[in-house]
């Protein structure tokens, strides 16, 4: 399927985003947001993650992180986290709205993500400290990676979408974000 023109894409996603998304997590659960980032019209940019890194290291991600004290809202976590990891400066993104929140289950955060076209394209500048390698995939070929897959996981099952990018694998929460964002796509695209 190829994905619409840009213009009718990002007016409908637009259309279809939470605008003023007010998510709270559960009781003992933090709160976290990402921005999924839009570049080149109909390319999603992600991160992979440093070894060094204590959470998740390694994996493919969206830029963000947990809420600090004076973000005023998640999308201030989000815009923050995003000009922290990457470089990209909040008045450089033109948020569209929020996906649905997503739940982890081990790490107890509850994700809010939020979709954004990138004004400035690919001028990226990774914080080497977080960020090995910034990745970045055009929606046709994410929409034909993706399976559903159920793979062992230390003592648990993970069920969920994966998407297999060349050498590297988008699963759990982020791609649980991004078969959001598909689905919305390809409703907004029928």
């Amino acid at each position: 399927m190829a994905v619409m023109a840009s213009t009718a894409l990002l007016a409908g996603l637009s259309t279809a985003l939470d605008q003023d998304p007010r998510h709270e997590p559960p009781p003992g659960d933090r709160l976290a947001s990402v921005l999924v980032p839009i570049v080149d019209v109909a390319s999603i940019v992600f991160t992979r993650r440093t070894e060094e890194l204590p959470r998740h290291p390694g994996e493919i991600s969206f830029p963000g992180g947990i809420r600090h004290d004076d973000d005023a809202s998640p999308l201030d976590t989000a815009l923050r986290e995003t000009e922290e990891e990457l470089g990209i400066a909040p008045s450089s993104v033109d948020v569209l709205g929020a996906l649905p929140p997503v739940p982890t289950f081990v790490s107890r955060i509850l994700i809010v993500p939020f979709v954004g076209v990138l004004r400035t394209g690919r001028e990226f500048r990774p914080n080497p400290g977080e960020i090995a390698e910034v990745l970045t995939y055009p929606v046709d070929e994410l929409m034909a990676a993706e399976t559903q897959v159920e793979w062992r996981r230390g003592k648990g099952v993970y069920v969920g979408q994966a998407y297999e990018m060349g050498d590297h694998t988008i699963w759990g929460a982020t791609a649980k974000i991004l078969g959001s964002l598909l689905e919305i796509v390809r409703r907004v695209d029928a």
